[in-house]
């Protein structure tokens, strides 16, 4: 234990001052959207909505993201990491604000889109950014370390968010499930998701030479690397689609299932928040142990069990047991994931991947949300947990498949420092 501790603090120290300054930033949006994904659906209840318009609205949101990916790559390129990062952040915020202050269905879907193209910018630039501002050793941790620390940003998110709607009616002399309290909460995500962009204006970026731009790039790269792209992504596209069935309703889940309220649905979330960023902090020593794809496959394998679990216990306490060990499980291999996909291409195609990639994840969440509401609304929460096992099962098949007994790839040399 002692090694692994003073292995992961050289890593840290390795970490350039564009990465720490990502760090920073991640920690801050990561509490606020941690109280949005709590409250967003809860806001759209209140609005007179049902869960069919929640799944729509989260359809809508990854739809563009979608669609999107693919400009949004040759964008992030044309305007630098660093510019991307700003104005996804930026775009956010304006687009929560503009839910608050014009909560019509009309402007819900629109401001939707909006934060679907900005996520996209954002997304496209990300893993491209930590590989180009990392090294072979400390990759994989930062990787890791980034997501694990947005992660345990919303526990702390969740765990103020539960209680934030509660806080305002107080003030307000309104009840806490009130459409005005769930307002004046989100108008604080807003508000806060903008102070996380401070970070990256003090980041220093090598500029992108024009010959690295190339808008139809993905369609060369694929047509190039077919079968290797299909291995890499397919996976993904299938868990993507398991998860948007199910991850934007699990605050819809502990409420009408188990009749929780907010307070309690919060703290439960924050906690899995939490688990997840523990998960997410430890896998990179234990990747280096067992390897990147065994950890995927192991970690992912091991929480279907309890997948169903959450899904069919007729307790609250069993089924809040179960959500934090499958959540922890299934997502503290994301990351090394990503790493492993990284080191698989060539230096120049990152970008390519990168956006591929979040085409692949966005593409579940574009339409699962969508038939998972319309399932609740007929048929309850069984249906829906059904397909989630049945698909997460194939995917990690497809990873067992596919790259187990595979030869490690090496890692392309860093970009330049800064």
């Amino acid at each position: 234990m002692t090694d692994i501790v003073k292995t992961y603090w050289a890593r840290i120290r390795q970490f350039s001052p564009n990465a720490r300054l990502f760090l920073a930033s991640a920690i801050i949006t990561g509490a606020a959207l941690g109280i949005y994904r709590l409250l967003f659906n809860f806001y759209v209840l209140s609005l007179n909505m049902d869960e069919t318009v929640a799944g729509q609205l989260t359809s809508v949101n990854s739809t563009t993201a979608l669609l999107l990916a693919l400009p949004m790559g040759y964008l992030a390129d044309l305007l630098g990491r660093k510019k991307s990062f700003i104005i996804g952040g930026a775009l956010v915020s304006l687009a929560i604000a503009g839910m608050v202050l014009w909560p019509g269905k009309t402007m819900l879907f629109g401001m939707s889109v909006i934060i679907g193209a900005a996520q996209s910018l954002s997304m496209v630039s990300m893993s491209p950014f930590l590989l180009e501002n990392s090294g072979v050793e400390e990759r994989t941790y930062l990787f890791s370390l980034g997501a694990g620390a947005q992660m345990t940003a919303s526990f702390v998110g969740n765990s103020i968010g539960g209680n934030l709607p509660t806080w305002i009616a107080a003030r307000q002399g309104i009840l806490p499930t009130s459409s005005a309290a769930y307002a004046g909460a989100l108008a604080l995500v807003a508000a806060v998701s903008l102070l996380g962009l401070v970070p990256y204006f003090f980041m220093r970026m090598p500029k992108l030479e024009h010959s690295e731009r190339a808008l139809f790039a993905p369609f060369a790269y694929a047509a190039k690397q077919p079968v290797l792209l299909t291995k890499l992504i397919l996976p993904m596209l299938i868990t993507s689609i398991g998860a948007g069935l199910l991850m934007p309703f699990m605050n819809i889940f502990f409420r009408v299932v188990y009749r929780q309220p907010d307070p309690v649905v919060g703290n439960l979330l924050a906690w899995g928040a939490l688990a997840m960023g523990i998960g997410l902090i430890i896998a990179p020593p234990i990747a280096d142990r067992t390897g990147k794809i065994q950890l995927v496959v192991i970690t992912q394998g091991l929480s279907i069990p309890f997948l169903a679990m959450l899904g069919y216990s007729p307790w609250f306490a069993m089924s809040a047991f179960a959500y934090y060990v499958r959540i922890g499980l299934m997502n503290m291999s994301g990351p090394v994931y990503q790493t492993f996909v990284m080191e698989k291409v060539e230096p120049e195609a990152r970008a390519t991947v990168a956006s591929l990639v979040s085409m692949a994840n966005s593409f579940g969440w574009a339409f699962s949300p969508s038939i998972s509401g319309w399932l609740q609304v007929n048929y309850g929460f069984g249906p829906v947990f059904a397909g989630v096992l049945l698909l997460y099962s194939v995917s990690v098949y497809m990873y067992w498949k596919f790259f187990w007994n595979a030869k490690p790839a090496q890692s392309p040399a860093p970009a330049p420092a800064d």
